[in-house]
């Protein structure tokens, strides 16, 4: 009877805690639902209120200010819960003659919600916001943003935000970060096995020549300890130091800068630096390529295609596209090209005429992954003379032509001579490309190409772009012209070669603006300092009327149907 009694005072207990508890859950929602219901009323009347009401006799923006501020902030704090968009954490900035160059922390990509530019200062103490000029991938880490040079009575230390968001507040100046000089940095670096190259403005060395590494060092710095390392070589924009035995064995992120050591051995600061390697580089599977090429350039995509898959059929298997700050559909290029198995990579690039530089460094990322790697323009393409005369098949040619000289230890680069064309006669881009549409050239060929290997370089990668400086002992076979060519599409219609005043890309040669240096070849003849289209410029430039090149080509790659040729018929796709 006990137990039944004790089993029954809990079921009503069960019971009365079931019957309190709907009526429970019930105060509960309707607790919750009235108070939604006074907080909407209140929001109604206060966006209905005179602060910020907008009538059509009296646009007053400064009244929208609070609920702009409000609705910023929300944005803001959203973007931040939700992972929209990453955070704009800027950790170095560079001022260009130009433009003044950011770089994030972080990768944002290519496209997304517009960027902008903030800058502070002005008489009135204001904060002015001015659209970026663009914004790239920079490494596997970063990304860059680049931005308007600041006007008069601004900083030049910009900050940059998402356009749209609330503008912030003026900085004070113990907070504005420093603006490096392109004048005197350090830009770039890469391990090379037990080494690091580091890649410096504002070092006083003679162009193609080399210095004494005795006098530089580099200082490494990884957040937590900073380590210095003697250079072993150095010529140009160029030192290569040895890596710090922790770093090689650990390799973090780390910093590195360049010290200069003047005759009288007094040390001076280290050089800014904005030059990151983030951990060992990524090494090859093992199988080198053959032959690879890498290229420098801007705003050449509506011509990369010809190039490319001419080549490709040449033999050459891996491309280094070295972007110096394109605006054009470049990487979208790129991307259709690799999903038709182009092996295709673009390495931003975004310091301006440094191309020894740049063929320096790639020759250093080439070099765990190809036997041979040539430098040559997107207008330059290679031509074997010979086998068309004989009736030598051509495909592979040029990937044939160098491996005959792989097993030979003494060859170090092989060079071609180049023929320069005019625009024969053309005064639009000629629509199926510049091989088969320029056919007229200069009678004698000037300067040459080459194609190197990587391994066999010296020590300081000193290079005059057009061919590097070898090993000891190590030396160079230049081609007979009946053997190959290169046919250097220089002097295109109008249209297309005043780009060439724009800016030149290599260290030590003058831009066309500037008067100096008049008689340069890299100059076109006749020309001065402004992008004035002479009278007869489509008829300059042509001394030999040359088809060799357009023939093979026609007769390799057009249908045989509709005389498309691979590249034109993509131009037409794209025009559909």
């Amino acid at each position: 009877m006990m137990l039944e009694y004790e089993h029954g005072k809990k079921r009503k207990v069960r019971n009365r805690q079931h019957q309190h508890q709907p009526k429970a859950q019930f105060l509960s929602l309707r607790y919750l639902t009235i108070c939604l219901c006074c907080f909407f009323v209140l929001l109604f009347f206060f966006l209905s209120s005179d602060r910020i009401s907008v009538r059509s006799d009296s646009l007053r923006p400064s009244l929208r200010v609070p609920a702009l501020s409000v609705l910023s902030s929300m944005d803001s704090i959203q973007r931040s819960f939700h992972g929209r968009f990453p955070p704009l954490r800027v950790e170095d900035r560079v001022q260009f003659p130009d433009h003044v160059l950011l770089i994030l922390s972080t990768r944002i990509g290519r496209g997304g919600k517009e960027l902008v530019c903030v800058y502070h200062g002005g008489r009135k103490e204001e904060t002015l916001v001015l659209p970026s000029i663009s914004r790239d991938e920079f490494d596997e880490f970063r990304s860059v943003v680049r931005c308007p040079n600041a006007p008069l009575n601004y900083s030049s230390s910009v900050d940059l935000q998402f356009s749209g968001d609330l503008v912030k507040k003026k900085k004070k100046m113990s907070d504005e970060k420093k603006v490096h000089d392109w004048a005197k940095v350090g830009y770039e670096a890469v391990i090379d096995g037990d080494t690091v190259v580091v890649f410096v403005k504002g070092l006083t060395r003679r162009p193609h020549k080399e210095s004494d590494p005795s006098y530089y060092k580099c200082q490494f710095e990884t957040g937590v300890e900073v380590f210095v390392t003697q250079a072993l070589a150095a010529a140009q924009e160029v030192v290569r130091c040895v890596l710090p035995e922790s770093l090689k064995l650990n390799p973090e992120m780390f910093r590195v800068s360049v010290i200069h050591i003047d005759p009288r051995g007094r040390f001076t600061p280290a050089l800014p630096s904005v030059a990151r390697v983030y951990g060992s580089e990524k090494k090859s599977s093992g199988v080198k390529h053959e032959l690879c090429v890498c290229t420098m350039l801007w705003n050449q995509a509506p011509f990369l295609r010809e190039w490319i898959m001419y080549h490709s059929w040449l033999g050459v298997e891996r491309w280094f596209i070295y972007d110096n700050n394109s605006d054009d559909d470049i990487q979208e290029e790129i991307e259709l090209l690799n999903s038709e198995n182009y092996n295709v990579s673009r390495h931003v690039w975004p310091w301006i005429k440094t191309q020894e530089a740049g063929f320096s460094h790639c020759a250093v990322r080439a070099k765990d992954e190809c036997i041979w790697v040539g430098f040559f323009d997107v207008d330059e393409f290679y031509y074997f003379p010979t086998h068309r005369s004989q009736g030598l098949p051509s495909k592979n040619a040029l990937s044939s032509l160098v491996s005959n000289y792989t097993s030979w230890g003494l060859v170090g680069e092989i060079r071609t001579e180049c023929h320069s064309y005019g625009p024969s006669g053309l005064t639009t881009v000629p629509s199926q490309g510049v091989t088969v549409g320029y056919t007229c050239r200069q009678a004698n060929p000037e300067r040459h190409k080459s194609i190197i290997r990587p391994e066999m370089l010296t020590s300081s990668l000193l290079n005059e772009v057009h061919h590097f400086q070898m090993r000891e002992g190590v030396g160079h076979m230049s081609l007979l012209e009946s053997v190959a060519v290169v046919n250097h599409y220089k002097y295109q219609v109008w249209d297309t070669f005043k780009a060439k005043f724009q800016r030149r890309v290599a260290t030590y040669v003058v831009d066309w603006r500037e008067n100096q240096n008049q008689g340069s070849k890299d100059r076109a003849p006749g020309l001065g300092t402004e992008a004035i289209e002479p009278v007869d410029w489509n008829r300059r430039f042509c001394e030999v009327w040359d088809t060799g090149l357009k023939d093979l080509v026609l007769s390799n790659f057009a249908d045989q149907v509709t005389g498309y040729l691979p590249w034109q018929r993509q131009q037409q796709l794209q025009q559909d």
